[in-house]
């Protein structure tokens, strides 16, 4: 990764995330491969001695020392002047809005404010090198929201490089510059949020991130960089190249990029005709599950501010989306639920 970098880490549980983070701090050395840090291999270097600055998920603070006392711990133990120290962790109790609570114990603060400590006591040591093991995953929903851009914006203005593991993708997808997608220990796609969340390479990365169609069906027609895909009795029309020698494809569509509607008005490039099955109100987004005429499921996610569809369950309604937001992908060897597991 380069230098300034905000990378994250997501995966499913089990999948090596963590173990990748303490083998790069040297917690734990790696039966394999070789871990440079700065252009210089560290395998055998001690975890003291490879400028990194740890947050662990566990808010593992000093109950016995106020957030100026933890804060300044590194510095102490390694036996920096004590202006300097002072200087170095109030500069950073002042960027983490913690001026006011310099004196509190842990047993005295919030949630949140646990855990900038434990930011700050990484920090306060002069690491450029910043890893964050699920540093959030602990906290309420809200304090989450706030909580993720002040630490992305503390490494940005340090000029800090971070490496940040995660289980939640909305977070991932605010906070970084790139993301890694892990699944059994191995690297599965890297690349930016966006790219990955528009444009995945892997069906794995497509049903892992956010939520997705998956369409098996048969390519009928290549012509001038389009696709005609045979989906049970529908055609389906995709935008984009297609390996060459794939017959049998998945199409991924994201929910949202489809649309509902009782009374066809405009002109599209995919219109089938489904029954409402269910729908869920969650707030500003309404959930619509629907089925084609061959019985397979589709599910389409709209603003709850939309009220042009007011479809019930039991009525039929005709889904709209365009070629440009259909991934189409070859057929996996192993097959389809081999490609998409956790595991």
């Amino acid at each position: 990764m380069e230098e300034g970098e905000y990378l994250c880490i997501i995966g499913p549980s089990g999948c090596g995330k963590s173990t990748l983070l303490k083998c790069i701090a040297g917690i734990w050395k790696p039966d394999a491969g070789e871990i440079y840090i700065d252009g210089k291999l560290v395998n055998d270097t001690p975890m003291q001695e490879r400028g990194i600055g740890y947050v662990f998920q566990e808010i593992a603070l000093f109950p016995h020392k106020n957030v100026y006392e933890n804060v300044s711990y590194g510095p102490t133990v390694k036996g920096w002047e004590v202006k300097k120290t002072k200087t170095i962790v109030e500069e950073i109790l002042n960027m983490l809005k913690l001026e006011e609570r310099i004196d509190a114990y842990p047993n005295e603060l919030s949630g949140g404010a646990k855990q900038k400590t434990a930011i700050g006591r990484a920090l306060a040591s002069g690491s450029k090198l910043l890893l964050l093991d699920e540093p959030l995953g602990a906290l309420d929903a809200k304090v989450r929201e706030v909580l993720r851009l002040e630490i992305r914006k503390l490494v940005k203005d340090l000029g800090l490089t971070a490496i940040h593991v995660t289980h939640d993708q909305e977070e991932a997808m605010a906070i970084s510059d790139r993301i890694i997608v892990m699944r059994g220990g191995e690297i599965v796609e890297n690349a930016s949020p966006r790219d990955l969340y528009l444009k995945p390479k892997r069906i794995f990365t497509a049903y892992f991130l956010g939520e997705t169609n998956l369409l098996v069906g048969e390519v009928t027609e290549k012509a001038r960089g389009k696709s005609i895909v045979r989906i049970g009795s529908n055609d389906l029309r995709v935008k984009g190249k297609v390996n060459p020698e794939a017959k049998r494809v998945v199409a991924a569509i994201r929910p949202e990029f489809i649309s509902i509607t009782k009374k066809p008005k405009r002109k599209c490039d995919n219109r089938w005709l489904c029954k409402v099955k269910s729908f869920t109100f969650t707030g500003n987004i309404i959930r619509y599950e629907v089925q084609t005429v061959d019985g397979i499921p589709i599910l389409i996610k709209i603003p709850s501010t939309d009220g042009e569809i007011e479809a019930q369950i039991g009525d039929e309604v005709y889904i709209e989306f365009s070629s440009r937001d259909v991934n189409l992908y070859p057929y996996p060897e192993e097959g389809l639920e081999k490609e998409i597991s956790l595991e």
